[in-house]
């Protein structure tokens, strides 16, 4: 038995919450991965997972081996890649996971020049605005805006996003462009809600440094970012978004941004992995690429002319 194979089986398991997606994901036989497992017990003496018809659950033996498994996993990979071409070249499948809009606009637009310096990663990327589960699904990265972190991540900093507050032209036809938060008397919004959480948002705007809040009345609320959108351009009223997902629509005329002496505070982007994965050379040259990329002029992050 390959013991180490043994134990990357068994955390995939772990991670995908099942036999036949470790399979799979591994691209391995589903028949060798049951074989391996209990090859891993017998050698063990114990019994790692609780099988069921319904669900695979750890049992307290599987519970205290898994994270030792993937911290010898984490370390065999960093020692072979000193010792081996695959510091300079790594290679292998990275999982990543970001919002839709920074996937869609900025990201895969700019991968060529990652996938250019390392030819050999494989890259599978998930495009959500929900948070995922990065031990349960298998995913070695996300991008995440916002501050609310998991402590349980590494987080680093990416860059601090743009945000504008818009709205339609057929809509600031009807209520009068704001030229100040005074003028937001009789306007309306649309609410966003978080998927996760069920948290609304209204909106918020920076006044001598402090933030000060403020909910007007709606007609509609939304669960995701393009919905969101959506519903400000179809005249549902006030939105504040992050600059690079309304950057098409100010240029065509679609939206029109509104109290720019006032913006709203900035969202903070970061690149999230588990402590594991620190020393996966795959995670790390991916985020030194974001970091790259954020600092890039024109990424799309900031807004033109910002002054930054």
């Amino acid at each position: 038995m390959d013991r180490f194979n043994a134990m990357r089986v068994f955390t995939r398991i772990v991670e995908l919450g099942g036999f036949a997606k470790a399979a799979d994901s591994l691209q391995l036989p589903r028949a060798s991965v049951t074989i391996l497992i209990k090859q891993l017990e017998a050698h063990l003496g114990v019994q790692l997972l609780q099988r069921t018809t319904r669900q695979i659950s750890l049992t307290l033996d599987g519970a205290a081996y898994y994270p030792r498994c993937v911290r010898l996993l984490a370390d065999l990979e960093e020692t072979e890649a000193v010792f081996s071409a695959a510091r300079h070249n790594p290679k292998g499948l990275l999982r990543v996971d970001m919002p839709a809009g920074v996937g869609r606009l900025i990201v895969i637009p700019a991968l060529p020049q990652f996938t250019a310096r390392y030819p050999l990663i494989e890259l599978e990327i998930g495009l959500n605005d929900r948070p995922v589960d990065l031990i349960r699904e298998g995913v070695d990265c996300v991008l995440r805006g916002g501050s609310s972190l998991d402590d349980s991540l590494v987080a680093r900093p990416l860059v601090m996003l743009d945000q504008v507050t818009c709205a339609s032209p057929g809509y600031l036809q009807r209520h009068g462009t704001p030229q100040c938060l005074a003028d937001l008397e009789g306007h309306e919004m649309v609410e966003y809600v978080s998927s996760h959480s069920g948290k609304r948002f209204g909106l918020e705007f920076v006044v001598d440094g402090q933030i000060q809040p403020i909910n007007l009345p709606k007609h509609v609320a939304v669960n995701s970012a393009d919905g969101y959108l959506a519903a400000c351009e179809a005249g549902y009223g006030l939105v504040q978004t992050p600059y690079y997902h309304v950057a098409r629509q100010l240029k065509e005329g679609n939206l029109v941004e509104v109290l720019r002496e006032v913006p709203p505070p900035g969202m903070p982007l970061a690149a999230l992995y588990p402590p594991h994965r620190q020393l996966s050379r795959r995670v790390r040259v991916f985020v030194d690429w974001m970091v790259e990329l954020c600092a890039q002029p024109g990424n799309g992050f900031v807004k033109e002319h910002s002054g930054r």
